[in-house]
């Protein structure tokens, strides 16, 4: 799409970056040093890079919403993790949370409007993150690991006491518990096949001795030894 250019107002020495429904597909390399806010909304993003703000380290307010963003790299926010204040990547495509990219802002998060894939995984993220709590509530589960909790509140089912997790846990369980039987009918058939052969071999061994001609007996007197 076509590229326009930004609009960057400054008050007070301080820099806001307006480049909202610009068509932008990728983020803009010159985007000043000294900003504050960056508002990349209503774009065509579809991937936030590693390094894309990390010359930013003034930045205080992020505005990705409504773009098509489904990755992010995992040093994407590389610079921001103290200063920033508000990170928005609610109206995307985003399908699992990307914690190594998020895990270390202490900015509050907007995730609502994502078509998330609810499982263990996004619930341990979840944890570690401080998401905005205005916009927590609209968090929802696009699919599951688990049926019932496809278009639900995500926040609302965890506070309930469910977790993603157990149901993982239990597979796990019930995947290992399989493996365990396997492994141990293997044993015992080859056991049971080791016995049956010791035995078929000493059965043979027997015959064979059965089949031996037995030692003719003297008869005759043993002569005293002079």
């Amino acid at each position: 799409g076509r590229t326009q250019s930004c609009q960057c107002p400054e008050h007070a020495g301080a820099v806001a970056v307006h480049c909202s429904a610009r068509g932008l597909q990728e983020i803009p390399k010159d985007i000043p040093a000294n900003a504050v806010l960056l508002k990349l909304d209503a774009n065509k993003l579809t991937h936030i890079p590693n390094g894309a703000f990390q010359h930013l380290n003034q930045l205080r307010e992020l505005d990705l919403s409504q773009n098509t963003i489904e990755t992010i790299g995992p040093a994407a926010f590389s610079g921001l993790a103290g200063g920033l204040r508000l990170l928005d990547l609610s109206h995307n495509r985003i399908r699992r949370i990307p914690k190594d990219a998020l895990g270390k802002l202490s900015a509050k998060i907007r995730l609502s409007h994502n078509p998330l894939h609810c499982e263990c995984a996004l619930q341990e993220a979840l944890w570690e993150l401080k998401l905005d709590p205005e916009s927590v509530d609209e968090i929802a589960c696009h699919t599951a690991a688990q049926e019932e909790f496809v278009g639900k509140p995500l926040i609302q089912a965890l506070d309930s006491g469910v977790s993603l997790c157990s149901a993982q846990h239990k597979t796990t369980d019930v995947a290992m518990l399989v493996t365990m039987f396997g492994w141990f009918a293997m044993v015992t058939a080859y056991v049971v096949c080791y016995v049956r052969q010791n035995q078929e071999d000493a059965r043979r061994h027997l015959e064979y001795l059965k089949s031996l001609p037995s030692a003719p007996v003297s008869k005759d007197p043993i002569s005293p030894v002079p």
